[in-house]
């Protein structure tokens, strides 16, 4: 079986280190499938346009060191991230390769490693995008509510080492800050971002689209000897108008680059059932019936309260908590150019939700 310890740690380990890094910045070209989503729900519970194609750029053959044997690989390595969670629907920590079993087509394969939430007293660290929708449906009240919200997840996000940029999003979509860990900078680019309006249009797809594009050219895959967590928040009111890509295509290009989407819908327009005696629950918006969040790792979270910073506190915490497993396929399928089904398995008692379960080989 592969070695199944930990990424080795950059000082003292300059071989190890290396390989490593060549590894874990290869590209990998994977297309994925998953069942429908359920709907959004609130803080502390789970939960168009047409077709542009990509043509993926050839990757390299690249070498793994272990602690004892020096490996030769390739770009075949398949990454699964996965979110485990208890009876209670909180994340579970602390977890090793041993306690996960992964399948390939039905078949149990050998985990290569685990990038674990924690090494050596470092947590994992992460790039997040946040992609604010200004089109014109969200109130006044609900931007100012946001500010200290988004303020709340930032700051509990930076007890890590943590990246932030925000960007805005109507008929086009603006980058208003960069990449930064200066939260006051983050703050202050919100306060420019309030002041803006973009009619009606909401090009949602095509702002995520746009954020991907930017984790995968200014966040790299490693950062401190983990890979990096890289995730864009899209806080909208849930009802995409005009994109000019399709869901699909964005949910390819996120699985390609290692991006999970996490979508938080305010309440501007109304979603809830308006029959009397009937409980009033969230309904699902386009934007979850897409399966963006879903399908690429990610979670959808209705925000249906006055105080959004509960809802964004418990967002942190789903950003942070997640598992990345790799494994080799047989030699006979890495280049058949299939799709191949994936499936975690986590301790008994333990849910796993993982953000792809295809791959796709690359063509013979």
């Amino acid at each position: 079986m592969p070695h199944t310890s930990d990424p080795p740690k950059p000082p003292g380990a300059s071989k190890q280190w290396r390989a490593w890094m060549l590894l874990v910045c290869a590209p990998l070209f994977l297309s994925v499938s998953l069942p429908p989503p359920s709907a959004c729900a609130q803080a502390g519970a789970a939960g168009a346009g047409s077709e542009q194609q990509r043509q993926p750029r050839p990757a390299p053959g690249v070498e793994m060191l272990d602690e004892d044997d020096v490996l030769r690989i390739d770009t075949d390595l398949v990454l699964v991230e996965v979110k485990v969670t208890g009876a209670d629907g909180r994340p579970v920590s602390g977890l090793r390769a041993e306690d996960f079993k992964l399948y390939e087509d039905g078949v149990e394969r050998p985990i290569a490693f685990v990038n674990v939430e924690r090494r050596g007293g470092a947590e994992r660290p992460v790039a997040v995008v946040f992609a604010v929708d200004v089109s014109g449906s969200m109130t006044a009240e609900e931007m100012i509510r946001l500010r200290s919200a988004l303020g709340a997840f930032s700051q509990k996000v930076s007890e890590r080492p943590a990246t932030f940029a925000l960007m805005s999003f109507g008929t086009s979509a603006k980058v208003h800050q960069s990449f930064t860990s200066n939260r006051e900078k983050l703050s202050r680019s919100f306060e420019r971002l309030m002041r803006e309006a973009e009619g009606l249009s909401t090009h949602t797809y095509d702002a995520v689209d746009d954020a991907i594009r930017l984790l995968a050219r200014h966040a790299p895959r490693t950062r401190a000897g983990q890979l990096l967590k890289r995730a864009v928040v899209v806080v909208t009111d849930g009802f995409p108008v005009g994109d000019t890509i399709s869901p699909r295509t964005v949910i390819e290009r996120a699985n390609e680059a290692n991006v999970s989407v996490y979508t938080v819908t305010l309440p501007s327009f109304s979603r809830l059932l308006a029959s009397a005696g009937t409980k009033r629950e969230p309904l699902p918006t386009p934007l979850d019936v897409s399966g963006l969040a879903e399908k690429t790792g990610g979670n959808n979270f209705c925000a249906t309260a006055e105080d959004y910073e509960p809802l964004f506190r418990a967002l942190a915490e789903e950003v942070t908590s997640t598992y990345v497993l790799a494994f080799y396929p047989p030699e006979e399928k890495r280049r058949d150019g299939r799709f191949h089904t994936v499936r975690v398995e986590a301790p008994r008692g333990l849910s796993a939700r993982q953000n792809r379960n295809e791959y796709k080989s690359r063509e013979p």
